[in-house]
């Protein structure tokens, strides 16, 4: 089995052709390595020019070779970088030369994961490393970026804080029950339990929003038949994604286009028209469009400008956490201008996806969906951090509604949970199970 005591060795940069490509080795061997394939005395933090040699002594490739010695690199361990030229021929030859001197091949963000296991980043920021990497706009780039230099970190590191507070004043309740200290009074610990609450609801909004960044929104759009919500993906694509026709039902199966409205992105899922309906692929097609809806984040209700729809039904079946847009369209059959609203506690933009008029009030209205109304403190996240929080949440609000009625010993056990639920999204609390989910994520080499 791999050891983490074993020197690592992979590509580190992207499959295929390049002016430069590096090799990254990280391990005790590193230094001794590169003696042998470098020649070279390795100096820490300075480049040098070395030919790489195989093991007759001809030269693999010339180079640079640069050396961080532990514990000032990336993992915390020896680390050596080649950097060749970026043929794929040469570089696989440069990775088994250090197979050969004592390394083994790299899994899937076995860098990253040495990092965080010898303390040079916690969790999040390791996963922060490859949401950077994979990030599509500038927006997720900062996103990741923001939470690479742990601002997601610290406010969950903060929110433990304050409930290790609590955890302290319920204790001491329990400890020093005959004569409580002055700090454990009721109004204390309720104002200790209304800060952590409202901490933890304004983190879990800012993680939602980050997930959103990361992972794209998932936007649907549904509607009855032919009121026109194939036109709307195409137009909002930019292209003739969708089949458009006359003919109800013409939509049988969801299509998907993942789109980027200036620095947000969204995957659009156009789906069959809801109706009741006897044809039974129609009908399959209908099914699929409210499985669809029942998991958006964002849901595009489209209805035409004379529809007589009741606000109540509008939005049957949408999830109650996402966000909702009503959608008139076909305005340039009544000459109608574009126009911003609200109607049933939805917003409502009027619009035309044949002509276009509107497209722009929408893509405002998608990219304000998408990131609240926080403007440039966006972190990124990921799913598991949301369901940490929401479980922080549920055990934070167990202990304060036993505040009244159970002993302090039950309500200290909830604020642990809590605590440990935070403790998963940098950590401090985790298992092989989890850090192997997490970095089996990233690509190799990182």
């Amino acid at each position: 089995m791999p050891s983490a005591s074993d020197t690592i060795v992979a590509i580190a940069t992207p499959p295929g052709r390049g002016g430069i490509g590096v090799v990254r080795i990280s391990g005790s061997q590193a230094r001794a390595i590169a003696k042998t394939l470098c020649g070279i005395e390795p100096e820490p933090r300075r480049v040098q020019l070395t030919a790489f040699t195989g093991v007759d002594g001809s030269a693999i490739d010339r180079g640079l070779a640069l050396f961080f010695a532990a514990p000032h690199s990336f993992t915390g361990e020896d680390v050596l970088e080649l950097h060749a030229h970026g043929s794929p021929v040469v570089l696989d030859a440069l990775v088994r030369r250090a197979c050969a001197l004592g390394a083994r091949a790299a899994r899937a963000g076995e860098f990253s994961e040495r990092a965080f296991l010898n303390g040079k980043l916690d969790l999040n920021q390791a996963e922060a490393v490859a949401d950077l990497i994979a990030s599509r706009s500038e927006v997720q780039a900062r996103a990741a970026l923001r939470s690479l230099e742990g601002e997601f970190s610290r406010r969950a590191d903060a929110l433990a804080k304050l409930i290790v507070r609590l955890r302290v004043e319920i204790e001491a309740a329990i400890d020093f029950s005959d004569e409580a200290s002055e700090g454990a009074s009721k109004p204390v610990i309720e104002r200790l339990f209304e800060d952590a609450a409202n901490g933890l609801q304004a983190l879990l909004a800012a993680a939602r929003r980050g997930v959103r960044l990361t992972d794209g929104m998932h936007a649907v759009i549904v509607g009855e038949p032919n009121v026109g919500k194939s036109s709307l993906l195409n137009a909002l694509a930019g292209n003739d994604r969708a089949i458009v026709t006359e003919m109800p039902g013409t939509t049988r199966d969801v299509l998907r286009e993942s789109i980027v409205l200036g620095d947000v992105e969204l995957t659009l899922a156009d789906t069959a028209g809801l109706r009741e309906s006897t044809d039974l692929v129609e009908g399959e097609g209908i099914r699929r469009a409210r499985v669809e809806l029942a998991r958006a984040d964002l849901v595009l209700r489209v209805v035409e400008r004379t529809a007589a729809v009741a606000s109540a039904t509008l939005f049957d079946g949408t999830p109650p956490s996402a966000a909702r847009i009503l959608i008139i369209n076909k305005i340039d059959l009544d000459g109608v201008p574009p126009s911003r609203s609200e109607r049933g506690g939805a917003l409502c933009i009027a619009l035309s996806a044949r002509t276009g008029e509107g497209l722009d009030l929408l893509r405002t209205a998608l990219r304000e969906a998408a990131l609240g109304d926080e403007r440039g403190g966006e972190f990124s996240a990921r799913s598991r951090h949301v369901l940490a929080l929401e479980r922080a949440g549920a055990s934070l609000q167990n202990a304060r509604s036993a505040l009244a009625t159970a002993t302090p010993e039950l309500i200290a056990e909830d604020l642990v949970a809590a605590q440990r639920a935070l403790g998963e999204i940098v950590g401090t609390f985790t298992s092989e199970d989890l850090l192997g989910a997490v970095f089996s994520t990233f690509c190799i080499g990182k």
